[in-house]
């Protein structure tokens, strides 16, 4: 099956360069030059991943994230930015953003960053789709329906949420790594820094936990990574 990805960015050069080199690549693109239309775009022409531009007149794509995600939309979002300050990319990373690239970038870099991106879509498909609900705490996390319940009242995750809440309910009482979780999430060849992981299990924290500054599920272990802990002991060892 074709890749179908919708560029939204108001530099008219940049779009027909990336449509031009993603069609090479065997991918479907379509764009739009704002970020006003992007729900009623979807609503008729649902791409699998969505590039969005941070800085546009108009709706900027924070605002059209946010939006995005407010619906209960998971559509995976890859976003744009020329700014240096990492504070956007943090901020559209915890606004629900699967990934970020900074301006100016190679196109290869973006599709090595689809790729990743989609793959973390499929993986879950996989053998441990198979097992049963499983339940920590007062959560029920269903691997087949991708759906996790908090007291039978369903929430809303991400793709990436989900992903990681996968990673660390499959391994329970471990020590995962930073460079572990993004190597288990990107693949082995992901080259990204570690700042972005941290950001998605504050994400996670802000889920699962009634105080994230004080995780009892998902713990930090210092100098070393986080540890799942499904009975919510605090300051569990790591192993």
């Amino acid at each position: 099956m074709t890749t179908q990805i919708l560029v939204v960015d108001d530099d008219a050069e940049l779009r027909d360069l990336l449509r031009d080199y993603l069609v090479r690549q065997c991918i479907e693109v379509s764009v739009l030059h704002d970020a006003g239309g992007l729900e009623r775009r979807i609503e008729r022409e649902r791409p699998d991943l969505i590039v969005l531009d941070l800085m546009m007149p108009g709706v900027d794509g924070l605002t059209a994230l946010k939006s995005l995600r407010a619906s209960g939309d998971d559509i995976p979002v890859i976003m744009l930015t020329a700014r240096a300050d990492d504070v956007d990319r943090i901020v559209g990373l915890e606004l629900g953003a699967d990934d970020y690239l900074g301006k100016p970038f190679n196109p290869r870099e973006l599709l090595a960053r689809v790729q990743a991106v989609l793959r973390r879509r499929t993986i879950p498909s996989a053998a441990p789709e198979q097992r049963g609900p499983y339940s920590f705490g007062r959560f029920r996390l269903d691997f087949q329906s991708r759906t996790l319940q908090q007291d039978d009242k369903p929430i809303t995750l991400s793709g990436s949420e989900f992903a990681l809440l996968k990673i660390f309910v499959n391994n329970p009482m471990r020590t995962l790594t930073r460079e572990r979780l993004l190597e288990l999430l990107h693949g082995p060849e992901y080259d990204g820094t570690d700042r972005g992981i941290d950001v998605q299990v504050w994400r996670l924290r802000r889920i699962l936990e009634s105080d994230p500054s004080a995780p009892r599920f998902i713990q930090t272990v210092r100098g070393r990574g986080y540890v799942f802990v499904p009975d919510g002991e605090q300051n569990a060892p790591g192993n």
